[in-house]
């Protein structure tokens, strides 16, 4: 499965250049032949603008299920919408969704932990899902962001079975070091493909960090990217995926019940 990651600078509070920006990035992606494309956390609005947030958000996922879904149709590619500012019930989510080749949609998910040391919980509602689709008949996973310190949230996508494990991100420059601990601590854990599709560039005083990466189930590096705005390839062979986790069997020797989360 080849992948293609997105690292796009979004202009803050600006959704009309950002959705015109995601569509021409996604058609350039796509020249390569990409299986699946991704794009980055709360690309419309980038993250985020505290004032008038409401008024720039997309509303249901209309906007974003009408052109990106449509794109991905046009394309016949399967595309992870990275997320959005999106309202809903008169409340503000960063909402991810994902498009399948013909366009329909297989997963919306709303951001499940909200980043309290930027004060996004005072803007944001929480999720109350996991989520967990399949793309090209591969298991699939999609997280955002600061849900990957928890790993929790993965390993209950992966004990019902993930091969590939998406995370859409606005990770800072000066915590890059984390993020690529954390990514690589998730694919080996629970033996799956794991990549970030981060953003870059800046919103406020905040330094985006770029540097995407895709990581194989071993916890080799296929690729990363630098810190400007560019388009990552990664070419991730899933056939020794059964290998692997039969050769060293953590699902099996689970002890589930010693457990107390």
């Amino acid at each position: 499965m080849k992948l293609a990651l997105i690292q796009m600078n979004m202009a803050a509070g600006k959704p009309e250049e950002n959705f015109a920006r995601a569509k021409d990035l996604i058609q350039k992606a796509n020249e390569a032949g990409p299986d699946v494309i991704l794009l980055p956390e709360t690309w419309n609005v980038g993250f985020f603008p505290k004032e008038n947030l409401a008024e720039r958000a997309d509303e249901n996922e209309t906007r974003v299920k009408a052109e990106i879904g449509a794109l991905a149709k046009a394309l016949g590619v399967n595309i992870v919408a990275g997320s959005v500012a999106n309202v809903r019930n008169g409340r503000v989510y960063n909402t991810s969704v994902t498009f399948d080749r013909q366009g329909n949609v297989v997963n919306v998910y709303d951001k499940t932990h909200l980043f309290s040391p930027m004060g996004e919980h005072e803007y944001f509602q929480k999720g109350g899902c996991v989520a967990r689709f399949s793309l090209d008949g591969y298991a699939c996973g999609v997280i955002i962001c600061y849900d990957i310190r928890f790993p929790e949230l993965t390993r209950t996508m992966a004990v019902q079975g993930l091969d590939f494990l998406f995370v859409v991100s606005q990770w800072p420059k000066v915590r890059v070091p984390q993020l690529k601990a954390l990514l690589r601590a998730r694919a080996i854990e629970n033996q799956c493909f794991a990549c970030v599709c981060n953003s870059c560039g800046t919103f406020g005083e905040t330094v985006y960090g770029g540097n995407s990466l895709v990581f194989d189930p071993l916890g080799e590096q296929l690729a990363e990217a630098g810190a400007g705005e560019e388009i990552l390839f990664a070419d991730c062979d899933p056939s020794g995926l059964q290998t692997i986790r039969e050769t060293i069997n953590v699902f099996r020797d689970r002890r589930p019940k010693l457990y107390q989360l």
